[in-house]
Formats: structure tokens, sequence, C-alpha cells
């Protein structure tokens, strides 16, 4: 119950601090959360291929996103992030989701020492915009490896409009994700 959720919120929060406190340079940072639709989570909680898959996409959106905010390149930049992959939510339910702390900000680097640049907040459209990307590419790599196929009746990894990713559907026939 209650008890058990609030021990595990201050778990999080204890190893957040750890990490911001001990591990991470001096440097402003930005916790990232992503949660995933249902039939992703089991097809992560059981796949460590495609849960491995699915963070790299998470990263390299985040990541790219930050070195364009700060006018640098992958070959001049560097972002840095630490990920704790959860795999249950508060209620002990099935629940895969990433923690992702973040550099707010990117490391140049260039000729001599690495020079960092911070970055501005991220409005809530472009958040939105990010959240739309991740989507697609997960969609995208995870039908390329055969794990989800495209349904254009059982629609998600989609915005609905209000940027939520939307309905899923399961194969029955084939125990597959289906997306549009």
């Amino acid at each position: 119950g209650l008890a058990r959720r609030v021990w595990w919120a201050s778990c999080m929060a204890a190893t957040a601090a750890l990490l911001a406190d001990e591990v991470l340079p001096e440097r402003p940072l930005r916790q990232w959360v992503l949660s995933l639709p249902i039939a992703l989570r089991f097809l992560l909680a059981t796949d460590p291929g495609a849960l491995a898959l699915v963070l790299g996409e998470v990263y390299r959106t985040i990541s790219g996103y930050l070195l364009k905010a700060a006018g640098v390149t992958r070959t001049s930049g560097s972002a840095g992030a630490v990920t704790l992959i959860q795999r249950v939510g508060s209620a002990l339910n099935l629940n895969a989701h990433f923690h992702m702390l973040f550099l707010d900000g990117v490391y140049l680097t260039g000729a001599g020492d690495p020079v960092f640049r911070q970055v501005p907040a991220p409005s809530a459209a472009l958040l939105q915009g990010l959240v739309q990307r991740i989507a697609e590419r997960i969609g995208r790599k995870l039908e390329r490896r055969g794990l989800i196929e495209r349904d254009m009746e059982n629609a998600w990894l989609a915005s609905d409009g209000a940027g939520v990713p939307g309905k899923i559907g399961r194969a029955s026939c084939r125990e597959r994700v289906l997306y549009t």
C-alpha cells in the first residue's frame, strides 16, 4: 500500500540524489522519465534485447535534441546521461520505464579541455515533438527487428492530438505488438 509507494519514491529520490551529488559532474541536470504503452511494457520486461533497442532510441533522440539546442553536432559535442530502468510501478505492477538523468547541456569536445554548454529548458511544444519522435523511432526500430508489426486499424505510437500515445492492439495469432 501507501508505505510501499512512499519507500519506492524515496528510494528513487535517494538514488537520483546520490548520482547528482557523488557521481555526475557539477553541472545542471534534468530528469527525463519515459513510460511506455502497456503492450510494450510486457515486451520490454521479457526481452532484454528489445529493452536495449528502445533505450538506445530514447537516448539518441534526447541527446540529439541537446546537441542541436547547443548548436553542435555529434562529432563536436557530447551529451551525458545515467539511466535507471524500473521494471515495476509504485503499485508493484509490470511497468518497464526509464528514469534518465541527463546533463542539461553538452560538452564541446574540440581541442583542449571539454567545455560545457548549457541549453535552455525545453518548451511544452518541443517536449511534444520529442515524444512523437521517440515513439516513431521506437516503432520503426522494433518493426525492423520483427518485434512489432504495422496495423492501420490498431494505432499507437502516434499522437492522438494530446501528445499521449494512443490505443494499443495485440495480435493474438503472432503475439506481436501492433502499431501504425
